[in-house]
């Protein structure tokens, strides 16, 4: 079988050799996951999860569409480590990849970017593993690591200020999931809720606006149970499109 010039020069760029990823959880699922093609071998900016350039590059562009584990959105930003398992080919660790998008493939869970679909193979016999297409995968969920980084708010660049609002929650560290995000709404002394408009996207028409601050707080669903947690950082009320705010904190585990 023959592969695209670009997918031969993943094959020199990648690190195979790549540090065990850190887990809570000791059980595997077993899968199969295939890979798309990418002009550089990363993500894709056009995910179903909305996460533009981030879903593209993140984790080093070892990233992934999904079907059953995208929950609606719900499972977009999500770590696992993947895991092929045929011996001569495959290395013991596998790869860990952050989901960005939706993908349905053959009976696959996982159709892994090619940076992340070479880094399941052994060193010197990636483009052997390549060959398959479709490979027999076992999976779990591990913690997101982001060193350097706290949990971040980006205004989505489809944003009107101050009409309309949309927002994406990135850097989501642990083993943890985003259901729910609500903005304070000073004049009335309460929460509103955002709507999950699609994949890790949240809006709200007509958003709080003011001089000051605009405070934030999520629900997040972990191995914890579920919390909401507020930012120590509001948005500000002149915020802008494409902006990334930072929120000053960070989730654990």
């Amino acid at each position: 079988m023959g592969f695209a010039p670009e997918t031969l020069i993943c094959l020199l760029c990648v690190i195979l050799l790549l540090p065990a990823p850190s887990t809570s959880q000791d059980t595997f699922t077993r899968s199969r996951a295939t890979y798309y093609g990418s002009p550089d071998c990363y993500g894709t900016p056009s995910g179903a999860c909305g996460f533009g350039e981030f879903g593209r590059t993140v984790n080093d562009g070892s990233v992934a569409g999904v079907s059953r584990l995208y929950r609606n959105g719900t499972g977009c930003g999500a770590c696992y480590q993947v895991r092929c398992t045929t011996p001569e080919y495959c290395s013991d660790e596998g790869v860990k990849i952050v989901v960005s998008d939706y993908g349905e493939g053959d009976t696959t869970d996982f159709i892994l970017s090619p940076r992340a679909f070479v880094r399941l193979a052994r060193a010197n016999v990636a483009k052997e593993l390549l060959a398959y297409g479709v490979i027999d995968v076992e999976y779990r969920r591990v913690s997101c690591q982001y060193s350097g980084h706290n949990l971040m708010v980006k205004v989505h660049e489809n944003s009107r200020f101050p009409h309309y609002l949309a927002l994406l929650v990135i850097y989501v560290a642990g083993q943890n999931d985003i259901t729910a995000v609500e903005l304070w709404q000073e004049d009335s002394q309460q929460w509103r809720g955002m709507r999950r408009a699609y994949g890790a996207v949240w809006d709200m028409a007509n958003a709080p606006t003011g001089s000051g601050s605009i405070k934030l707080r999520f629900q997040v669903c972990g191995s914890a149970g579920t919390k909401w947690v507020q930012s120590r950082n509001g948005l500000p009320g002149d915020w802008k499109p494409g902006v990334a705010y930072d929120s000053a904190i960070q989730l654990v585990a």
